[in-house]
């Protein structure tokens, strides 16, 4: 069983001792840790703090433990309920909150969960502030006074902001509904009984979907496969979309910021070609810089160029994404596993407005799912990980890779987050993640057999 702790928050399996596991003692220490920490951002003493949550069966005990320590530090909690991440975000702005916790451990098991914090802007915490509530939660808990009874403050429940998330994604300028209707799209999603099983729905009506053909839709937080939207979990909608003869398949992860896209013939699109697809139509109507993760596909840099704009890459991570596109005023952005941020609506990766845009290029295309895909630049990616034991020593491993590639010419060096090697022909990116005890090991090429040899090069290396 794992915990990890990072600046983004604290996630974790359920049960087992505290310290080692996500239990009810590390729940109250990182809820009261940020609540202090805002409180100095914020320079107040009462806060309002939004709460939302995935349909994981251990989200209501967590939703009360969060709920119940935020009164008892003197923080009116919002709770908004099941509800998206995407949407936690949106209702962060729209309350004039303080901050927001969302309670989802993302694309993680149902053992996991996890509690990811959002500053005043609906968007998560910086490093120097997620650093410093790691410093109040390891060094300063047992300092911190908790509120007198004068100062308790009562939650109070929402349950408004999924339809003002869809109606502001409606009056998106980017969004024709108009065009989605005219095409009489029949859509089949697959919602891994969670909270897009509540959200794409109405999302889909309203957007004019003729016909919506619902996998997985009831939020019981009992997934039948495994979350993360990856191919090899996506066999049943692949297997729908052709027997329904469906137009195209959205399938989201457990809080809905990550979109994998499924063409009329079964085929993927392809996660890393989601955010292509979405900035291509995009940049068709205002030009402008993107931005995408070290880890994401070159196809989106192609197609940057392809639109005489410029592409830049960020670290790994939403709030590396984010604080890139605002430093280079980024017109679309996000990260190749599915994430797409619209600085249009907020900045967050949000799959509600990721559909809403692709309905509406794939119907001012006029064309199959599988055409539209066929149109972009090619590339194999692969996604490979290594398990981390208590005696890795990753910085060794990092510091031996580059000591072998650091005196090739042809081969750029990037160390902001692990190492990448970009090659004339594809690339190769290591790095330990932020949500699992595990080195990912990515690598891209023009041909499947160029990538495996990147990744087996790695491989060897580190051995």
């Amino acid at each position: 069983m794992a915990l990890i702790k990072s600046v983004s928050g604290i996630r974790g399996t359920i049960g087992g001792l505290s310290g080692e596991n996500l239990t009810p003692i590390d729940i109250v220490k990182f809820t009261t840790a940020f609540v202090e920490i805002i409180k100095k951002l914020s320079n107040k003493t009462l806060l309002k703090i939004v709460v939302g949550r995935d349909s994981r069966t251990s989200g209501t005990m967590v939703n009360d433990l969060v709920i119940g320590t935020l009164s008892g530090c003197g923080a009116k909690a919002i709770n908004i309920g099941l509800a998206t991440t995407p949407t936690t975000e949106i209702a962060v702005i729209e309350e004039n909150a303080d901050g927001g916790i969302i309670i989802t451990a993302s694309h993680n098991p149902r053992q996991w969960n996890a509690l990811k914090l959002l500053n005043e802007k609906g968007e998560f915490l910086s490093d120097k502030d997620g650093k410093k509530l790691l410093d109040y939660v390891e060094n300063k808990f047992c300092s911190i006074i908790f509120s007198d009874i004068d100062d308790i403050q009562s939650p109070e429940t929402k349950n408004i902001y999924l339809q003002k998330h869809i109606n502001l994604i409606l009056d998106n300028k980017f969004v024709d509904i108009d065009a989605i209707k005219k095409a009489e799209f029949k859509v089949v999603i697959d919602a891994v009984n969670s909270v897009g099983g509540i959200a794409l729905p109405p999302l889909l009506k309203s957007l004019g979907v003729k016909e919506i053909i619902k996998l997985y839709c009831e939020p019981t937080g009992k997934f039948p496969h495994n979350p993360e939207p990856l191919p090899e979990n996506l066999t049943e909608i692949s297997k729908l979309i052709k027997e329904k003869k469906a137009d195209v398949g959205f399938v989201v992860d457990p809080d809905v910021d990550r979109l994998a896209i499924v063409n009329e013939d079964g085929t993927m699109f392809g996660e890393e070609y989601t955010l292509v697809a979405v900035a291509d139509y995009i940049l068709s109507i205002k030009k402008g810089n993107t931005v995408s993760n070290l880890s994401s596909s070159r196809a989106l840099r192609d197609l940057t160029e392809k639109y005489a704009c410029k592409y830049f890459a960020s670290a790994v991570g939403e709030v590396n994404v984010v604080a890139e596109m605002k430093r280079v005023n980024a017109v679309i952005g996000g990260e190749g596993n599915g994430g797409i941020i619209l600085p249009d609506l907020h900045y967050g990766r949000d799959s509600l407005i990721g559909i809403a845009l692709f309905l509406t290029h794939l119907a001012k295309s006029g064309t199959k799912c599988s055409v539209l895909r066929a149109k972009y630049p090619k590339y194999n990616i692969i996604k490979n990980k290594i398990q981390l034991t208590r005696k890795t020593d990753i910085d060794k491993i990092f510091s031996k890779i580059i000591i072998k590639f650091r005196n090739k010419k042809d081969i750029k060096i990037t160390t902001i987050d692990g190492v990448k090697l970009d090659f004339q022909h594809g690339w190769v990116h290591l790095r330990k993640s932020n949500t699992e005890p595990i080195i990912r090991i990515y690598a891209e090429s023009k041909t499947l057999k160029e990538a495996k040899e990147l990744v087996k090069m790695i491989n060897l290396l580190i051995l």
